[in-house]
This record gives structure tokens, C-alpha cells and sequence, in this order.
């Protein structure tokens, strides 16, 4: 499917989101933590430690948020390269402040992950690694050197090495893992958010594009008594003005221009009314209406509109809203850009569903992206033979992603297959034997004539 061209912002850009203020508080916080440490080391455990030094590893931590509070804007955001020395900074500050305090046999070693997983969540994959190899190489001196933890009394407290190789192991495989898991959860949180932001895009201008003709038919009626005072105006000036010609000239062209006016405007103002009464319309004017843009595409599309054995043979009439029309147009526009030469859009109605099925001779789905159909952004690899051969498709599922996510709006439940067996071969494939997609509404959810839908929730459609 082609990527829709609506500009939005990538969750690959959003390591420019993160403010210089959020960063200053979570150090205070952290700041806050290492002082109490200390000081309940000193106070309550009476432990022998280099309080001077962590007291000045810790100062540079606040001389370093005191300098970034003064110097820079409260509102300023930082830039990836920001972001990524902001990271390391607290990493190695965290890492010394360990160092002086037992190594991996302090139990806080621990939070040493905290900096590796802020990095997966808010900058690039290129960063994330770089932090990551950096946690694992100050753990890894951190498990050999260190400032042994001793108490008031000179006894020494460590853990056997067992534990200690066992501690290093696991905040290996935890920076590791961490780092994957938040870097997973995050790019589909924000693959998502993007994707939703273009639908909305897409269907406000399909919204935009509805109104329109409201606005034409509006206008015409307006425009129309004042075009009739000029053109009663200038007959009257041209049967004065007969002595003089070109004056009288003059009038007459201006009750034409007038005439040419009001002619426009009642054609523009016909396609308005027209627009209006289309909101709801039968079926299959709101199926070839979706599959407009795509008729002169080199393709030849093929409609049939038909009821189900036993049902009503007469259209049914249906809610002409934005989001049925621009996700049908992108599943028609999915199947032209694949076909060979031939696209199928069928509609058939029985007395419980509406279906719409759209159907190309093109290669249909690849098999191992099936079950992933209407996922934005999917990507796959693709050979050179592939790109020339379907230089429009981009691999994203932006635009199917658009399609499915209006069309379920509205109620519908769509399915994608394929018209051919993967292990046929080329000759013993049927016509349709590209990919098949089939929308299926309850009748009841966008026939304006259904029998059963309630007046106040048939009367708020109406008004969509």
C-alpha cells in the first residue's frame, strides 16, 4: 500500500521531546536517594566509608544541576546528543559513586539499569547500545574493583564471589533484556501513535472535503439575490443608455457576466445539494464513489452489486460518512496498485449484513505477513527484482492501517486471504486470484432504513 503522503511526526524524532526540566528533577530525585544512602550508612550502620569523595561525586552531580538550572531555559529541550551525555553522565556519576561503596557488593548496584532503560525509551537505537555497553563494562569493574564496604570496627563486608559473578550475570542479562524489552514496548507505542495521528489527519480532510459541498450550496443561495439586482439593474441601464453605445455595450456585458455568474453558482450550488442528499445514498454510488480517483489508473475495475439469495433486491441505502469513503478508497487503491489489469469490487446485502468484498489478479498477500495485515508501519525486505517491478509500494501498511482502523469505526469487520492456493502453480491460478478483502457491516450499523436501528441514534448519524 502507498504510504499516505500526510506529514506526521515519527516516534524515530521524539528524543528532541524530552525537556531539560524533567532531566533536572529526576537528578534531584536521585541526588535526594544517594545523600540518604549516606547518610543511613553513617547514622544507623556506622559504616567506614570515604564520605568525603562520595560527598564530592555527589556535588558533582548538584554543581551540574545548579549550572543547567541557571544557564539554560526552563522550557528548553534537549537534543539527542543531549539526551545521550545527560544519560552517560548519571551512568558513570552512579558508577564511581558504587565504586567508592563496595562495588557489586553494595545492593543498590542495582539501579545502575535505571539510565540503560531511560535511554531505550527516549533515544535512538544507535544510543541505546552505546549506554548499554557502557552499563556492562562499569558492572564488569565494578565486579573486580571497588572500595571494600568495612563497618566502624574494621570487619569487612562482601559476599562470596559466587554471588558476585551471579549479581554481574544478572544485571548483564537485565541490562539486555531491559533494554530490548523498553525499546520494543516504546517504538510500538509510538508506531501506534503514529499511525492513529495520520488516520485522524486523513479522515478530518475527508471530513473537510464532505463539508464542502455544504458550504457551495450555502453561498449559491445566498449569492443569488444580489446577482439578480445586478442583472435587473444593468437591462434597465442598457435600454437607457440605447443612445450611447458604448456605454449601453458596457450594461448588456455586464447583465451577461451576471448571467454567467448565476449560472455558475447553480451548478456549483446543484453539486452541494446534491452532496447533502448523498449523505445517505444507496450502496453502490457510495462503493464507485470511493473507487473514483482510481477508475483511469491503467486497471479496468469491475463492479457488481447484487443481494444475497432470499434478500431484499432493492439497494439499500447507506450512510454516506468520511470514514466509509476514504477506507473503501484505500483498499481499492491497495488492489489497483497490485493487480495486472483487473480489480473486482462486489457488494452484496442480505437482511442482517452488508458486504463488501474487493478483489485484484495481482500476486495477493505475501503468505508470511497474512496474519499481520493492517499492523502500520510493516515493514519486510524486499529484492531488487521487487522494487522495480512495484516501485509504488513503500512496505509500510500505513495506508491499510488507515483503512481498517475507519472502516471499524463504523462497525465493520474486515478480513484479508488470497484467491489462490501458494502451491498451485502460476498456470492453475484462477482469474481473481490476487488478494481478497471483505468488509462485512451489520445492516443495522449503516443502513439508514434499517428497521431496527433507533430514531435518536439514526438521527446522530445523520448529523455526522
Amino acid at each position: 500500500m502507498v504510504e499516505s503522503d500526510l506529514t506526521i511526526l515519527k516516534g524515530r524524532n521524539r528524543g528532541n521531546w524530552i525537556r531539560l526540566r524533567t532531566i533536572i528533577l529526576l537528578r534531584w530525585g536521585a541526588i535526594t536517594g544517594q545523600l540518604s544512602a549516606l547518610m543511613v550508612a553513617n547514622q544507623v550502620y556506622a559504616l567506614d566509608l570515604e564520605y568525603a569523595l562520595c560527598l564530592l561525586v555527589v556535588g558533582v552531580s548538584v554543581i551540574g544541576n545548579l549550572v543547567a538550572t541557571f544557564i539554560f531555559p526552563e522550557n528548553k529541550r534537549l537534543s539527542e546528543t543531549e539526551n545521550l551525555l545527560m544519560v552517560l553522565f548519571d551512568l558513570l556519576q552512579l558508577s564511581l559513586l558504587l565504586y567508592l561503596t563496595g562495588g557489586l557488593h553494595n545492593p543498590f548496584s542495582v539501579l545502575i539499569l535505571g539510565p540503560v532503560v531511560i535511554s531505550a525509551n527516549v533515544l535512538k537505537m544507535r544510543s541505546t547500545m552505546f549506554v548499554g555497553l557502557t552499563a556492562i563494562s562499569a558492572v564488569s569493574v565494578l565486579a573486580t574493583a571497588y572500595v571494600p564496604l568495612r563497618t566502624a570496627d574494621g570487619a569487612l563486608l562482601r559476599i562470596p564471589d559466587l554471588f558476585i559473578f551471579g549479581n554481574w550475570v544478572s544485571i548483564v542479562i537485565a541490562v539486555v533484556f531491559l533494554s530490548i524489552y523498553s525499546r520494543r514496548v516504546t517504538v510500538e507505542m509510538h508506531t501506534m501513535s503514529d499511525a492513529l495521528q495520520a488516520t485522524q489527519m486523513a479522515l478530518s480532510r475527508e471530513q473537510r472535503l464532505t463539508d464542502l459541498g455544504g458550504v457551495v450550496a450555502a453561498a449559491a443561495h445566498e449569492l443569488g439575490t444580489p446577482l439578480a439586482t445586478i442583472k435587473l439593474a444593468s437591462a434597465e441601464l442598457a435600454e437607457v443608455l440605447e443612445d450611447d453605445p458604448e456605454l449601453a455595450e458596457d450594461a448588456r456585458l455586464i447583465r451577461d457576466q451576471a448571467d454567467r455568474c448565476r449560472d455558475i453558482l447553480r451548478s456549483m450550488g446543484q453539486a452541494g445539494k446534491d452532496d447533502l442528499h448523498l449523505r445517505q445514498a444507496p450502496l453502490s454510488a457510495v462503493i464507485e464513489e470511493a473507487a473514483g480517483p482510481h477508475i483511469d489508473r491503467g486497471k479496468e475495475l469491475l463492479f457488481d452489486f447484487h443481494p444475497a439469495a432470499g434478500a431484499d433486491p432493492a439497494h439499500p441505502a447507506i450512510l454516506r460518512r468520511p470514514e466509509i469513503i476514504h477506507g473503501l478508497r484505500n483498499l481499492v487503491q491497495n488492489a489497483v496498485d497490485f493487480a495486472h489489469g483487473r480489480v473486482w469490487i462486489e457488494g452484496e446485502w442480505t437482511d442482517g449484513n452488508i458486504v463488501v468484498r474487493i478483489m485484484d489478479d495481482g500476486r495477493g498477500f505475501p503468505q508470511q505477513l497474512l496474519g499481520r495485515i493492517g499492523d502500520p508501519f510493516m515493514r519486510r525486505r524486499r529484492s531488487t527484482n521487487d522494487t522495480s517491478a512495484r516501485p509504488e509500494y513503500e512496505g509500510m501498511g500505513l495506508g491499510l492501517f488507515i483503512a481498517k482502523t475507519l472502516l471499524e469505526r463504523t462497525g465493520a469487520e474486515l478480513s484479508f486471504a488470497n484467491g489462490h492456493d501458494p502451491f498451485l502453480a502460476p498456470s492453475e491460478h484462477p482469474e481473481r486470484c490476487g488478494a481478497i478483502i471483505e468488509v462485512s457491516w451489520p445492516r443495522d450499523r449503516i443502513d439508514v432504513r434499517a428497521a431496527d436501528l433507533p430514531v435518536t441514534a439514526r438521527n446522530e448519524l445523520l448529523q455526522i
